[in-house]
């Protein structure tokens, strides 16, 4: 058994069954194989990673219910909690795999035993289509597909119905950790195909709505908005069966419900839960928090260029130095996370990422840059967050519309419902000043950048364009960090960041999840997304 702290909680708010009507549905805690009841306050918008909008917080169906050709081990971190392992590759539906000489061809062998939930096998040809409607469908996923070079369906062939391979136009090191994603899922082909139409061949419509995979879990009701059932799959065969049998998920938005919930123990676990509470739950001993630093992770304050005050430079780095980062460091992140400001201005920048940018809150340096600018008399604008993230986002708005105000920019902000956001942020960009977390799903320099620095890219909310940059990134990419060029590139990169300044680095946030003491076996995943399938239900408080 892991070390876990058990971290300290107030005392449980008062709620009555009026207040939370479904609390009467929710069934008995306890035994090891029986149900377990989760809350989180973001909605789940589609069952389909694949489809366009579909929100970070869907991607958790694809995590459970599908299965991927490889996945990462698990290690324990200093402080004893479960974290995945970049370093280490695993076998999923693949029980091996070569690699060419040249790197650039790919071999799987699938295992003999794998079956999808209707008990069809688990083909060759259901990862051809798979990955071929990754590829295809546009969008964040075919972007993902394309960070680790998979890009057009010719580069993937079924040489029998348990080989499977890959050709690349060029080596990789982002290849075999791309498969690992939520994107790289394997889809019941045949029973998609039968869902198809002329204007929809690739069943969008009908995955939306419905789970097809060979994962140890199934959606078994969805109801949006509200919660999301899983069921599991008794026939799973790769890994070791779940100890649920069911997973009620239940959507609150309000955080005190949700911590109300966990403290009581009408939930057992909840996901994502604020630095507020995070740091109050260190008082007691009802429940256990496993805070882990968000690799690749940054809260920012993105300027978008295609709002003509933010094509000044200028502009941009007046706002950077008026920011109260350590105002917002305390009262919206409660000192949890890493602070990403007041880095050294006469240093040479080092290659790795996240790292501290040279701005911190100077007012007169701000209203210098102000005066210089196109801008003199300041502007008026929207500024934009996603409720889902109101935790960490609401107090951060209001104390930027404040600083802001004194260097003449005015703002009125915006609150956008989760199940929008994605859309109108990501897919749209067109929300002039705005609060945005992103993190790279693998874990190197170039990848982030590849996302939020190069121009149509899902993440670059801030539709920065610089040739420079992306040209960079895609040098990059393709390159071993043992390559000469690896480190200049990726310094540049960093100082075209802080010179061009359209994302203004704010900290690096850490993912909180608190549960009862009976659950063990949490692990941390760069997705952030919460992995169902080595939980154990039963561990005694007292153990």
């Amino acid at each position: 058994m892991k070390r876990r702290d058990f971290l300290k909680g107030v005392s449980a708010m008062t709620i009555g069954a009026s207040a939370l009507p479904f609390l009467k549905s929710l069934p008995a805690m306890g035994a090891p194989g029986g149900t377990l009841v989760t809350v989180m306050g973001s909605t789940i918008n589609s069952l389909d990673i694949h489809r366009s909008g579909t929100n970070r917080p869907s991607y958790q169906v694809a995590v459970n219910c599908y299965d991927r050709l490889v996945t990462f081990g698990t290690k324990t971190l200093e402080d004893g909690s479960l974290s995945y392992d970049y370093d280490e590759l695993q076998p999923e539906l693949a029980t091996e795999w070569e690699v060419s000489d040249d790197g650039r061809t790919l071999t799987f062998t699938l295992r003999e035993n794998a079956t999808f939930q209707d008990g069809a096998p688990v083909t060759a040809a259901d990862v051809k289509w798979s990955f071929d409607r990754a590829v295809t469908l546009g969008g964040f996923p075919t972007a993902q597909m394309a960070a680790g070079s998979l890009e057009q369906p010719e580069q993937f062939e079924a040489v029998d119905a348990r080989t499977f391979r890959i050709h690349l136009p060029h080596a990789s090191k982002l290849t075999l950790p791309d498969l690992t994603t939520p994107i790289a899922i394997v889809i019941n082909s045949e029973l998609a195909k039968s869902h198809a139409t002329e204007d929809d061949p690739w069943a969008t419509e009908y995955l939306h709505r419905n789970t097809i995979g060979s994962g140890a879990f199934s959606v078994e009701r969805w109801d949006s908005g509200q919660q999301l059932v899983y069921a599991r799959n008794d026939d799973w065969a790769c890994g070791p069966l779940p100890e649920a049998q069911q997973v009620i998920l239940r959507e609150v938005p309000s955080t005190s419900t949700r911590r109300a919930l966990v403290e009581r123990g009408d939930a057992q676990l909840s996901q994502d839960i604020p630095p507020k509470d995070a740091s109050e739950l260190t008082q007691g001993d009802q429940v256990e928090i496993v805070s882990t630093p968000i690799e690749n992770c940054l809260h920012v304050l993105c300027t978008n260029l295609d709002f003509e005050p933010f094509q000044d430079r200028q502009v941009r780095q007046a706002i950077a130095w008026a920011v109260p980062y350590q105002a917002i460091f305390d009262n919206a992140a409660y000192g949890q996370g890493v602070p990403m400001w007041g880095g050294a201005e006469d240093e040479a920048i080092e290659p790795v990422w996240p790292q501290p940018f040279p701005y911190q809150e100077n007012l007169e340096r701000a209203r210098e840059l102000m005066a210089q600018s196109a801008y003199p008399d300041g502007f008026e604008v929207s500024l934009s967050f996603d409720l889902g993230q109101a935790a960490w986002a609401e107090p951060t708005a209001l104390l930027i519309q404040e600083s802001l105000a004194q260097i003449g920019i005015r703002t009125q902000i915006e609150r956008i419902p989760g199940a929008n956001w994605r859309t109108v942020a990501l897919v749209e960009k067109s929300l002039p000043l705005h609060l945005e977390n992103f993190g790279g799903w693998l874990n190197t320099p170039d990848y982030y950048f590849y996302w939020a620095y190069v121009h149509g890219n899902l993440f670059n909310s801030s539709n920065y364009d610089n040739p420079e940059m992306a040209q960079l990134v895609e040098d990059t990419l393709y390159i071993a960090q043992s390559d000469p060029a690896y480190v200049p590139n990726v310094q540049r990169m960093i100082e075209l960041a802080i010179e061009d300044i359209p994302r203004i680095p704010l900290y690096q946030p850490s993912l909180n999840v608190a549960m009862q003491p009976s659950i063990d076996n949490y692990v941390y995943w760069y997705h952030r997304q919460l992995d169902l399938r080595p939980l154990t239900l039963g561990r005694a408080e007292n153990e």
